[in-house]
């Protein structure tokens, strides 16, 4: 039985179908939303959206029978244990008994079980498990924006607060105006506005009554406070998140390419192969413990010179 399970969960046809049952979830679920059209198709959107979990509990039970004498085997994977969450989540929805209030969380589970187009496609695996590995990397990425934001946020108040209250009046809001000058919308207003003063620039009659700002120009400081932040936010933190991202990316790559060769070796063992591949991995590490030797000898030769 459990080897009837598993070439069936293991064939082409069975996960094209699960992917396109993914899919129309994804459709049953956004059709759901034009209330409309869910009023007037409600009877197959139900009958659709019982065909699609009846789908997803069988591909459940048949990877669990895969497992053999193991079934707890099943939920050593992370993805399938977050399947076997949301199958649940929309199992217990018709049955269980709850408050409005805590109702549409079970509904998010119609929602999630599009996100399993991720465990169905291997590369789409491959892309959240390098996010996830870049996640303590990407942290410390945060705390240096965060610096330059607690920094330039800081300089800002002081420098434009009487100027342009509006963006700079407190530490607060002058972190989240920053925010929307390295996002690039509409920034050179903001530049604009201290740059040329506040009577001359952005602030209407109306503001300045509010406001009552004390207009200062600024052209030269102005434009080198906001170019030299957008330089900095934009392009340089920018290529750090992508250097982390794709530093993560290769670590994933590499540790895909290991499971794949040890799922080609119990399918289709070649020791001649084998070996070679082994030989090539060992060679590879020697290299590098031989670039590590060498940085050092360079290092103790330099501290006796």
């Amino acid at each position: 039985m459990s080897s009837i399970c598993s070439s069936i969960s293991k064939s082409l046809l069975f996960q094209r179908l699960i992917i396109a049952t993914i899919l129309l979830a994804g459709i049953v679920v956004g059709a759901q939303t034009y209330k409309d059209f869910a009023i007037r198709h409600h009877d197959t959107l139900q009958i659709l959206d019982y065909l699609i979990l009846g789908i997803f509990v069988c591909e459940a039970v048949i990877k669990i029978l895969a497992e053999g004498k193991k079934p707890l085997n099943y939920f050593r994977n992370p993805w399938n244990a977050f399947d076997f969450f949301i199958v649940s989540a929309c199992l217990l929805e018709p049955f269980v008994q709850v408050g409005g209030a805590f109702l549409p969380v079970l509904r998010l589970a119609r929602i999630l079980r599009v996100l399993r187009l991720v465990t169905a496609i291997p590369k789409l695996q491959l892309l959240v498990s390098c996010l996830l590995k870049s996640l303590p990397s990407m942290f410390y990425v945060s705390i240096l924006l965060f610096l330059l934001f607690y920094i330039y946020g800081t300089m800002a108040v002081f420098f434009y607060g009487d100027n342009d209250p509006i963006h700079f009046r407190n530490l607060q809001t002058s972190i989240l105006s920053l925010f929307r000058v390295v996002t690039l919308e509409d920034w050179t207003d903001v530049m604009y506005i201290n740059m040329y003063g506040s009577d001359q620039y952005g602030y209407s009659k109306e503001d300045i009554v509010h406001w009552s700002p004390l207009s200062t120009a600024s052209p030269l400081g102005a434009a080198l406070f906001f170019v030299s932040f957008v330089l900095i936010g934009t392009m340089i933190v920018l290529n750090l998140v992508i250097g982390v991202i794709m530093n993560s990316m290769e670590e994933s790559n590499a540790e895909m390419a290991i499971r794949l060769e040890l799922q080609r070796r119990k399918l289709n063992p070649e020791p001649l192969r084998d070996s070679m591949h082994d030989l090539h991995a060992e060679m590879e590490k020697i290299s590098k413990e031989m670039t590590i030797i060498k940085a050092m000898l360079e290092e103790k030769r330099e501290a006796s010179h």
